[in-house]
Protein backbone atom coordinates (compact mmCIF):
# COMPACT_ATOMS: atom_id res chain seq x y z
CA UNK A 1 0.00 0.00 0.00
CA UNK A 2 1.27 3.29 -1.15
CA UNK A 3 2.75 5.54 1.85
CA UNK A 4 1.09 8.47 0.78
CA UNK A 5 -1.36 11.03 2.57
CA UNK A 6 -4.96 10.45 1.76
CA UNK A 7 -6.67 13.31 0.66
CA UNK A 8 -9.71 14.78 2.39
CA UNK A 9 -12.71 13.31 1.11
CA UNK A 10 -15.96 15.17 0.12
CA UNK A 11 -18.35 15.66 2.81
CA UNK A 12 -21.33 13.39 2.60
CA UNK A 13 -19.41 10.63 0.57
CA UNK A 14 -17.75 7.60 2.59
CA UNK A 15 -14.34 6.00 1.67
CA UNK A 16 -14.54 2.83 -0.11
CA UNK A 17 -11.99 0.59 0.72
CA UNK A 18 -10.62 -1.17 -2.27
CA UNK A 19 -11.24 -4.42 -3.36
CA UNK A 20 -8.89 -7.25 -3.83
CA UNK A 21 -9.34 -9.33 -7.18
CA UNK A 22 -7.28 -12.28 -6.35
CA UNK A 23 -6.68 -13.03 -10.13
CA UNK A 24 -5.12 -9.57 -11.10
CA UNK A 25 -3.39 -9.56 -7.79
CA UNK A 26 -1.77 -13.07 -8.55
CA UNK A 27 -0.83 -11.24 -11.89
CA UNK A 28 0.70 -7.96 -10.47
CA UNK A 29 2.65 -10.67 -7.69
CA UNK A 30 4.21 -12.65 -10.69
CA UNK A 31 5.11 -9.48 -12.91
CA UNK A 32 7.06 -7.95 -9.95
CA UNK A 33 8.70 -11.61 -9.61
CA UNK A 34 9.47 -11.21 -12.62
CA UNK A 35 10.93 -7.65 -12.66
CA UNK A 36 12.32 -7.24 -9.74
CA UNK A 37 14.44 -10.43 -9.54
CA UNK A 38 14.63 -11.51 -12.62
CA UNK A 39 12.53 -14.60 -12.20
CA UNK A 40 11.05 -16.68 -15.43
CA UNK A 41 7.48 -16.76 -15.03
CA UNK A 42 7.48 -20.52 -15.83
CA UNK A 43 9.08 -20.58 -12.65
CA UNK A 44 6.98 -18.44 -10.56
CA UNK A 45 3.47 -18.74 -11.59
CA UNK A 46 2.87 -22.72 -10.90
CA UNK A 47 3.48 -22.17 -6.80
CA UNK A 48 1.73 -18.93 -7.20
CA UNK A 49 -1.90 -20.77 -8.43
CA UNK A 50 -0.70 -23.73 -6.35
CA UNK A 51 -1.02 -21.86 -2.95
CA UNK A 52 -4.07 -19.87 -4.41
CA UNK A 53 -5.69 -23.16 -5.46
CA UNK A 54 -5.30 -24.60 -1.90
CA UNK A 55 -6.60 -21.07 0.16
CA UNK A 56 -9.76 -21.63 -1.67
CA UNK A 57 -9.17 -18.25 -3.82
CA UNK A 58 -9.08 -20.04 -7.18
CA UNK A 59 -10.84 -22.49 -9.62
CA UNK A 60 -9.96 -23.64 -12.79
CA UNK A 61 -10.93 -20.51 -15.27
CA UNK A 62 -9.29 -17.88 -12.22
CA UNK A 63 -5.92 -20.09 -12.84
CA UNK A 64 -6.47 -19.62 -16.84
CA UNK A 65 -7.19 -16.15 -16.68
CA UNK A 66 -4.24 -14.97 -14.58
CA UNK A 67 -2.21 -17.36 -16.72
CA UNK A 68 -3.33 -15.29 -19.61
CA UNK A 69 -2.45 -12.07 -17.61
CA UNK A 70 0.86 -13.19 -17.10
CA UNK A 71 2.03 -14.55 -20.20
CA UNK A 72 0.02 -11.87 -22.33
CA UNK A 73 1.73 -9.30 -20.98
CA UNK A 74 5.29 -10.48 -21.03
CA UNK A 75 5.32 -11.70 -24.56
CA UNK A 76 3.62 -7.71 -25.58
CA UNK A 77 5.23 -5.94 -23.45
CA UNK A 78 7.28 -4.03 -25.74
CA UNK A 79 3.65 -3.38 -28.11
CA UNK A 80 2.13 -2.02 -24.45
CA UNK A 81 5.02 -0.05 -23.94
CA UNK A 82 4.80 1.99 -27.31
CA UNK A 83 1.24 2.42 -26.61
CA UNK A 84 1.34 3.52 -22.96
CA UNK A 85 4.74 5.90 -23.76
CA UNK A 86 2.35 7.58 -26.49
CA UNK A 87 -0.27 7.98 -22.96
CA UNK A 88 1.85 9.62 -20.68
CA UNK A 89 3.90 13.48 -20.48
CA UNK A 90 6.87 11.38 -19.23
CA UNK A 91 9.75 8.97 -20.69
CA UNK A 92 8.45 5.35 -19.58
CA UNK A 93 12.14 5.02 -17.64
CA UNK A 94 10.41 7.83 -15.41
CA UNK A 95 7.58 5.55 -14.37
CA UNK A 96 8.08 3.49 -11.08
CA UNK A 97 8.13 -0.23 -12.34
CA UNK A 98 5.37 -1.28 -9.92
CA UNK A 99 2.79 1.43 -11.71
CA UNK A 100 4.25 0.39 -15.73
CA UNK A 101 3.47 -2.90 -14.39
CA UNK A 102 -0.28 -2.41 -13.20
CA UNK A 103 -0.41 -0.59 -16.65
CA UNK A 104 0.91 -2.96 -18.81
CA UNK A 105 -1.65 -5.41 -17.06
CA UNK A 106 -4.68 -3.38 -17.94
CA UNK A 107 -3.68 -2.16 -22.09
CA UNK A 108 -3.59 -5.99 -21.87
CA UNK A 109 -6.81 -6.58 -21.11
CA UNK A 110 -7.31 -3.78 -23.14
CA UNK A 111 -5.78 -4.95 -26.28
CA UNK A 112 -5.31 -8.34 -26.57
CA UNK A 113 -8.29 -9.76 -24.70
CA UNK A 114 -12.32 -9.50 -24.73
CA UNK A 115 -12.66 -8.74 -21.41
CA UNK A 116 -14.66 -5.58 -21.85
CA UNK A 117 -13.18 -1.92 -21.75
CA UNK A 118 -14.87 -1.03 -19.12
CA UNK A 119 -14.28 -3.99 -16.82
CA UNK A 120 -10.84 -3.50 -17.82
CA UNK A 121 -10.20 -0.19 -16.75
CA UNK A 122 -12.19 -0.25 -13.01
CA UNK A 123 -10.17 -3.71 -12.52
CA UNK A 124 -7.01 -2.40 -13.03
CA UNK A 125 -7.84 0.79 -11.19
CA UNK A 126 -8.77 -1.16 -8.35
CA UNK A 127 -6.03 -3.40 -8.75
CA UNK A 128 -4.12 0.14 -8.36
CA UNK A 129 -6.08 1.38 -5.02
CA UNK A 130 -4.43 -2.41 -4.02
CA UNK A 131 -1.06 -2.17 -4.63
CA UNK A 132 -0.30 1.31 -5.13
CA UNK A 133 -3.03 3.72 -3.55
CA UNK A 134 -5.17 5.89 -4.43
CA UNK A 135 -3.72 8.82 -5.62
CA UNK A 136 -1.09 6.96 -8.27
CA UNK A 137 -4.40 4.75 -9.02
CA UNK A 138 -5.55 8.37 -10.26
CA UNK A 139 -3.08 8.47 -13.24
CA UNK A 140 -3.55 4.62 -14.13
CA UNK A 141 -7.03 5.49 -14.88
CA UNK A 142 -6.36 8.54 -16.79
CA UNK A 143 -3.56 6.30 -18.49
CA UNK A 144 -6.02 3.40 -19.49
CA UNK A 145 -8.78 5.70 -20.69
CA UNK A 146 -6.50 7.33 -23.27
CA UNK A 147 -5.18 3.56 -23.81
CA UNK A 148 -8.85 2.60 -24.59
CA UNK A 149 -9.60 4.84 -27.02
CA UNK A 150 -8.10 2.79 -29.93
CA UNK A 151 -7.81 -1.13 -30.64
CA UNK A 152 -4.56 -3.22 -31.12
CA UNK A 153 -4.82 -2.32 -34.66
CA UNK A 154 -4.76 1.32 -34.62
CA UNK A 155 -2.55 1.46 -31.97
CA UNK A 156 -0.15 0.11 -34.22
CA UNK A 157 -0.63 2.29 -36.92
CA UNK A 158 0.05 5.43 -34.85
CA UNK A 159 3.48 3.63 -32.76
CA UNK A 160 5.06 1.65 -35.34
CA UNK A 161 6.73 3.42 -37.96
CA UNK A 162 5.82 2.09 -41.47
CA UNK A 163 7.47 -1.04 -42.99
CA UNK A 164 9.22 0.65 -45.79
CA UNK A 165 11.01 3.28 -44.09
CA UNK A 166 12.31 0.98 -41.02
CA UNK A 167 11.21 -2.95 -41.49
CA UNK A 168 13.69 -4.03 -38.56
CA UNK A 169 11.76 -1.58 -35.51
CA UNK A 170 8.46 -1.91 -37.25
CA UNK A 171 8.38 -5.41 -36.58
CA UNK A 172 9.78 -5.19 -33.37
CA UNK A 173 6.77 -2.96 -32.10
CA UNK A 174 3.94 -4.46 -33.65
CA UNK A 175 5.38 -8.15 -32.86
CA UNK A 176 6.96 -6.93 -29.82
CA UNK A 177 10.50 -8.14 -29.92
CA UNK A 178 13.81 -6.06 -29.50
CA UNK A 179 14.90 -4.89 -32.49
CA UNK A 180 18.16 -6.42 -32.36
CA UNK A 181 16.67 -9.93 -31.57
CA UNK A 182 14.54 -9.61 -34.94
CA UNK A 183 17.38 -8.93 -37.01
CA UNK A 184 19.70 -11.65 -35.38
CA UNK A 185 16.34 -14.12 -35.90
CA UNK A 186 15.69 -12.60 -39.81
CA UNK A 187 19.49 -13.39 -40.16
CA UNK A 188 19.18 -17.08 -39.40
CA UNK A 189 16.01 -17.40 -41.08
CA UNK A 190 16.77 -16.05 -44.46
CA UNK A 191 13.92 -15.28 -46.24
CA UNK A 192 11.48 -12.05 -46.79
CA UNK A 193 8.80 -10.66 -44.83
CA UNK A 194 6.36 -13.53 -44.82
CA UNK A 195 8.50 -15.90 -43.08
CA UNK A 196 10.16 -13.70 -40.32
CA UNK A 197 6.61 -12.61 -39.54
CA UNK A 198 5.33 -15.71 -39.28
CA UNK A 199 8.24 -16.69 -36.73
CA UNK A 200 7.59 -13.52 -34.68
CA UNK A 201 4.01 -14.61 -34.30
CA UNK A 202 4.76 -17.98 -33.24
CA UNK A 203 6.58 -16.88 -30.26
CA UNK A 204 4.00 -14.74 -29.11
CA UNK A 205 1.62 -17.95 -29.09
CA UNK A 206 0.96 -20.08 -26.08
CA UNK A 207 2.83 -23.47 -26.88
CA UNK A 208 1.67 -26.74 -26.35
CA UNK A 209 2.44 -28.73 -23.41
CA UNK A 210 4.50 -31.81 -25.03
CA UNK A 211 5.21 -34.85 -23.02
CA UNK A 212 7.67 -37.43 -23.85
CA UNK A 213 7.25 -41.28 -22.96
CA UNK A 214 10.87 -42.44 -21.66
CA UNK A 215 11.41 -45.58 -24.05
CA UNK A 216 10.82 -48.92 -21.23
CA UNK A 217 9.18 -46.90 -18.98
CA UNK A 218 5.70 -45.49 -20.64
CA UNK A 219 4.32 -45.75 -23.35
CA UNK A 220 2.51 -42.81 -25.79
CA UNK A 221 -0.39 -45.60 -25.74
CA UNK A 222 -0.43 -44.63 -22.13
CA UNK A 223 -0.20 -41.07 -22.35
CA UNK A 224 -2.77 -40.84 -25.06
CA UNK A 225 -5.41 -41.77 -22.76
CA UNK A 226 -5.15 -38.37 -21.05
CA UNK A 227 -7.72 -36.32 -22.17
CA UNK A 228 -7.35 -33.66 -25.01
CA UNK A 229 -3.86 -35.65 -26.05
CA UNK A 230 -2.64 -36.16 -29.62
CA UNK A 231 0.19 -37.85 -30.90
CA UNK A 232 3.31 -35.74 -31.43
CA UNK A 233 4.08 -34.41 -34.42
CA UNK A 234 7.41 -35.74 -35.41
CA UNK A 235 8.42 -37.84 -32.33
CA UNK A 236 7.62 -41.40 -32.05
CA UNK A 237 7.61 -40.89 -28.22
CA UNK A 238 5.04 -37.35 -27.91
CA UNK A 239 2.41 -36.52 -26.96
CA UNK A 240 0.71 -33.18 -27.16
CA UNK A 241 -1.73 -31.87 -24.45
CA UNK A 242 -3.80 -29.50 -26.66
CA UNK A 243 -5.63 -28.29 -23.68
CA UNK A 244 -2.51 -27.36 -21.47
CA UNK A 245 -3.46 -28.83 -18.26
CA UNK A 246 -1.29 -29.97 -15.19
CA UNK A 247 1.49 -32.51 -16.80
CA UNK A 248 2.28 -33.15 -12.55
CA UNK A 249 -1.08 -34.51 -12.32
CA UNK A 250 -0.89 -37.29 -15.04
CA UNK A 251 0.62 -40.85 -13.12
CA UNK A 252 3.07 -41.13 -15.35
CA UNK A 253 4.91 -37.89 -15.53
CA UNK A 254 4.50 -37.67 -11.65
CA UNK A 255 6.79 -41.12 -10.89
CA UNK A 256 9.44 -39.78 -13.72
CA UNK A 257 8.48 -42.66 -16.39
CA UNK A 258 7.28 -40.03 -18.94
CA UNK A 259 8.38 -36.46 -18.88
CA UNK A 260 7.38 -32.68 -19.97
CA UNK A 261 9.93 -31.84 -22.85
CA UNK A 262 9.45 -30.22 -25.75
CA UNK A 263 9.57 -32.37 -29.20
CA UNK A 264 12.67 -30.04 -30.87
CA UNK A 265 14.62 -31.56 -27.60
CA UNK A 266 13.58 -35.12 -28.45
CA UNK A 267 14.34 -34.97 -31.89
CA UNK A 268 17.85 -34.12 -31.03
CA UNK A 269 18.76 -36.95 -28.72
CA UNK A 270 17.08 -39.22 -31.46
CA UNK A 271 19.08 -37.87 -34.22
CA UNK A 272 22.05 -38.43 -31.96
CA UNK A 273 21.19 -41.82 -31.02
CA UNK A 274 20.25 -42.78 -34.70
CA UNK A 275 23.71 -41.19 -36.30
CA UNK A 276 25.61 -44.35 -37.81
CA UNK A 277 28.91 -45.36 -35.86
CA UNK A 278 31.95 -47.20 -36.81
CA UNK A 279 32.62 -49.52 -34.20
CA UNK A 280 31.18 -50.12 -30.76
CA UNK A 281 28.28 -48.11 -29.15
CA UNK A 282 28.63 -48.61 -25.34
CA UNK A 283 29.50 -45.57 -23.88
CA UNK A 284 27.02 -42.45 -24.10
CA UNK A 285 28.21 -38.81 -22.50
CA UNK A 286 25.44 -35.77 -22.21
CA UNK A 287 28.11 -32.75 -21.31
CA UNK A 288 25.78 -30.43 -20.74
CA UNK A 289 22.90 -32.86 -19.07
CA UNK A 290 21.02 -30.49 -16.98
CA UNK A 291 18.17 -30.32 -16.11
CA UNK A 292 17.95 -33.96 -17.16
CA UNK A 293 15.23 -34.08 -20.16
CA UNK A 294 17.32 -34.82 -22.93
CA UNK A 295 19.75 -37.15 -20.64
CA UNK A 296 16.76 -39.19 -19.00
CA UNK A 297 15.53 -40.44 -22.96
CA UNK A 298 19.13 -40.84 -23.76
CA UNK A 299 19.74 -43.37 -20.79
CA UNK A 300 16.61 -45.13 -22.37
CA UNK A 301 17.94 -45.67 -25.54
CA UNK A 302 21.00 -46.12 -24.42
CA UNK A 303 19.20 -49.03 -21.94
CA UNK A 304 17.74 -50.69 -24.98
CA UNK A 305 21.10 -51.23 -26.88
CA UNK A 306 23.03 -52.47 -23.56
CA UNK A 307 25.08 -49.08 -23.38
CA UNK A 308 25.59 -46.64 -20.57
CA UNK A 309 24.62 -42.76 -20.41
CA UNK A 310 27.49 -41.01 -18.52
CA UNK A 311 25.09 -37.51 -17.35
CA UNK A 312 27.58 -34.57 -16.51
CA UNK A 313 26.06 -31.41 -15.15
CA UNK A 314 29.00 -28.74 -13.82
CA UNK A 315 26.28 -26.88 -11.28
CA UNK A 316 25.55 -29.28 -8.16
CA UNK A 317 21.62 -28.23 -7.82
CA UNK A 318 21.05 -29.36 -11.58
CA UNK A 319 23.13 -32.54 -11.18
CA UNK A 320 20.21 -33.28 -8.68
CA UNK A 321 17.29 -32.62 -11.39
CA UNK A 322 19.51 -34.76 -13.87
CA UNK A 323 19.69 -37.78 -11.03
CA UNK A 324 16.01 -37.13 -10.23
CA UNK A 325 15.33 -37.45 -14.05
CA UNK A 326 17.06 -40.57 -14.93
CA UNK A 327 16.26 -42.74 -11.15
CA UNK A 328 14.36 -45.55 -12.53
CA UNK A 329 15.88 -45.93 -16.15
CA UNK A 330 15.91 -49.56 -16.99
CA UNK A 331 19.77 -49.65 -17.96
CA UNK A 332 22.90 -48.82 -15.70
CA UNK A 333 23.99 -44.60 -16.27
CA UNK A 334 26.21 -42.26 -13.76
CA UNK A 335 25.63 -39.01 -13.26
CA UNK A 336 28.54 -36.78 -12.07
CA UNK A 337 29.19 -33.11 -11.12
CA UNK A 338 31.62 -31.61 -13.29
CA UNK A 339 32.97 -29.09 -15.84
CA UNK A 340 32.45 -29.99 -19.14
CA UNK A 341 35.67 -28.21 -20.51
CA UNK A 342 37.72 -30.01 -17.67
CA UNK A 343 36.58 -33.09 -17.92
CA UNK A 344 37.30 -36.20 -15.35
CA UNK A 345 37.23 -38.41 -18.42
CA UNK A 346 40.03 -39.51 -20.42
CA UNK A 347 39.72 -38.52 -24.37
CA UNK A 348 38.61 -40.69 -26.29
CA UNK A 349 36.19 -42.44 -23.79
CA UNK A 350 32.82 -42.50 -25.67
CA UNK A 351 30.90 -43.42 -28.55
CA UNK A 352 28.34 -40.90 -28.66
CA UNK A 353 28.44 -37.15 -27.04
CA UNK A 354 25.85 -35.20 -26.61
CA UNK A 355 26.74 -31.15 -25.47
CA UNK A 356 23.51 -29.12 -25.43
CA UNK A 357 24.98 -25.50 -24.56
CA UNK A 358 24.44 -22.85 -22.67
CA UNK A 359 23.58 -20.37 -24.89
CA UNK A 360 20.73 -17.09 -25.16
CA UNK A 361 17.79 -19.23 -24.92
CA UNK A 362 16.14 -17.25 -28.31
CA UNK A 363 14.93 -20.73 -29.40
CA UNK A 364 12.62 -20.69 -26.76
CA UNK A 365 11.16 -17.51 -26.50
CA UNK A 366 7.16 -19.20 -26.40
CA UNK A 367 8.25 -20.51 -23.13
CA UNK A 368 10.35 -17.72 -21.67
CA UNK A 369 8.34 -14.63 -23.00
CA UNK A 370 10.49 -12.12 -20.96
CA UNK A 371 14.51 -13.47 -21.78
CA UNK A 372 13.91 -11.60 -24.90
CA UNK A 373 14.10 -8.33 -22.78
CA UNK A 374 16.61 -9.48 -20.75
CA UNK A 375 19.33 -10.81 -23.45
CA UNK A 376 21.35 -7.88 -24.70
CA UNK A 377 23.79 -8.69 -27.56
CA UNK A 378 26.83 -8.24 -25.81
CA UNK A 379 25.60 -11.62 -24.08
CA UNK A 380 26.91 -13.71 -26.96
CA UNK A 381 30.04 -12.79 -26.61
CA UNK A 382 29.93 -14.21 -22.96
CA UNK A 383 28.29 -17.54 -24.04
CA UNK A 384 31.06 -17.57 -27.34
CA UNK A 385 34.34 -19.44 -25.18
CA UNK A 386 31.95 -21.60 -23.21
CA UNK A 387 30.17 -23.19 -25.77
CA UNK A 388 33.48 -23.45 -28.17
CA UNK A 389 35.01 -24.69 -25.21
CA UNK A 390 32.37 -27.22 -24.48
CA UNK A 391 32.31 -28.79 -27.94
CA UNK A 392 36.14 -28.81 -27.83
CA UNK A 393 35.71 -31.14 -25.17
CA UNK A 394 33.34 -33.09 -26.56
CA UNK A 395 34.83 -33.48 -29.84
CA UNK A 396 38.59 -34.75 -27.60
CA UNK A 397 35.72 -37.07 -25.70
CA UNK A 398 34.76 -39.08 -28.64
CA UNK A 399 36.30 -41.98 -30.19
CA UNK A 400 37.68 -41.98 -33.82
CA UNK A 401 34.58 -43.26 -35.36
CA UNK A 402 32.21 -41.77 -33.04
CA UNK A 403 29.33 -38.80 -33.47
CA UNK A 404 29.32 -35.99 -31.22
CA UNK A 405 25.32 -33.60 -31.32
CA UNK A 406 26.29 -30.19 -30.69
CA UNK A 407 22.72 -28.55 -30.17
CA UNK A 408 21.44 -25.23 -28.97
CA UNK A 409 18.11 -23.34 -28.13
CA UNK A 410 19.12 -20.35 -29.99
CA UNK A 411 18.99 -19.96 -33.53
CA UNK A 412 21.44 -17.24 -32.99
CA UNK A 413 24.05 -17.81 -35.75
CA UNK A 414 26.80 -16.81 -33.82
CA UNK A 415 25.98 -19.74 -31.44
CA UNK A 416 25.36 -22.40 -34.31
CA UNK A 417 26.98 -22.33 -37.52
CA UNK A 418 29.76 -19.86 -36.29
CA UNK A 419 31.01 -22.41 -33.08
CA UNK A 420 31.17 -25.58 -35.65
CA UNK A 421 32.86 -23.89 -38.00
CA UNK A 422 35.44 -22.65 -35.73
CA UNK A 423 35.91 -26.12 -34.41
CA UNK A 424 36.21 -27.91 -37.41
CA UNK A 425 39.08 -25.43 -38.53
CA UNK A 426 40.79 -26.41 -35.05
CA UNK A 427 39.79 -30.46 -36.27
CA UNK A 428 40.36 -30.99 -39.54
CA UNK A 429 40.52 -34.97 -38.26
CA UNK A 430 36.78 -34.31 -38.21
CA UNK A 431 33.25 -33.72 -40.68
CA UNK A 432 29.97 -32.82 -40.65
CA UNK A 433 27.41 -35.62 -41.11
CA UNK A 434 23.75 -34.91 -42.64
CA UNK A 435 21.56 -34.98 -39.73
CA UNK A 436 18.56 -34.59 -41.92
CA UNK A 437 18.14 -38.30 -42.92
CA UNK A 438 17.98 -38.87 -38.52
CA UNK A 439 14.79 -36.68 -38.52
CA UNK A 440 12.76 -38.52 -40.90
CA UNK A 441 9.44 -37.38 -41.65
CA UNK A 442 10.42 -34.35 -40.43
CA UNK A 443 9.91 -31.68 -43.59
CA UNK A 444 12.05 -28.40 -44.37
CA UNK A 445 14.67 -28.96 -43.20
CA UNK A 446 16.72 -26.61 -45.44
CA UNK A 447 20.51 -27.64 -47.02
CA UNK A 448 22.21 -29.22 -44.56
CA UNK A 449 24.10 -30.81 -43.51
CA UNK A 450 23.18 -29.47 -40.10
CA UNK A 451 19.23 -28.84 -38.66
CA UNK A 452 17.50 -26.08 -37.58
CA UNK A 453 14.14 -26.48 -35.92
CA UNK A 454 11.39 -23.47 -35.84
CA UNK A 455 8.25 -22.76 -34.17
CA UNK A 456 6.38 -21.26 -37.48
CA UNK A 457 7.62 -24.38 -39.54
CA UNK A 458 7.72 -27.65 -36.95
CA UNK A 459 5.42 -26.34 -33.98
CA UNK A 460 8.61 -26.86 -31.99
CA UNK A 461 11.33 -24.52 -30.32
CA UNK A 462 14.12 -23.59 -32.51
CA UNK A 463 16.18 -25.91 -31.77
CA UNK A 464 19.49 -26.38 -33.99
CA UNK A 465 21.59 -29.53 -33.84
CA UNK A 466 25.15 -30.21 -35.80
CA UNK A 467 26.13 -34.08 -36.24
CA UNK A 468 30.28 -34.31 -36.69
CA UNK A 469 31.78 -37.73 -36.71
CA UNK A 470 35.59 -37.55 -35.51
CA UNK A 471 37.58 -39.39 -38.58
CA UNK A 472 40.94 -39.30 -36.65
Amino acid sequence: MSDQPRRPRKPGKPYRRPQKDPVRFLAFEALRAVDERDAYANLVLPPLLRKAREGGDFDARDAALATELVYGTLRRQGTYDAVVAACVDRPLREVDPPVLDVLSLGAHQLLGTRIPTHAAVSASVELARVVLGDGRAKFVNAVLRKVAQHDLDGWIERVAPPYDEDPEDHLAVVHSHPRWVVSALWDSLGGGRAGIEDLLRADNERPEVTLVARPGRATTGELLDEEAALPGRWSPYAVRLSEGGEPGAIPAVADGRAGVQDEGSQLVALALAAAPLEGPDRMWLDGCAGPGGKAALLAALAAERGAVLLASEKQPHRAGLVAKALAGNPGPYQVVTADGTRPPWRPGTFDRVLVDVPCTGLGALRRRPEARWRRRPGDLEGFAPLQRGLLRTALESVRVGGVVGYATCSPHLAETRAVVADLLKQFPEAELLDARPLLPGVPELGEGPDVQLWPHVHGTDAMYLALIRRTG
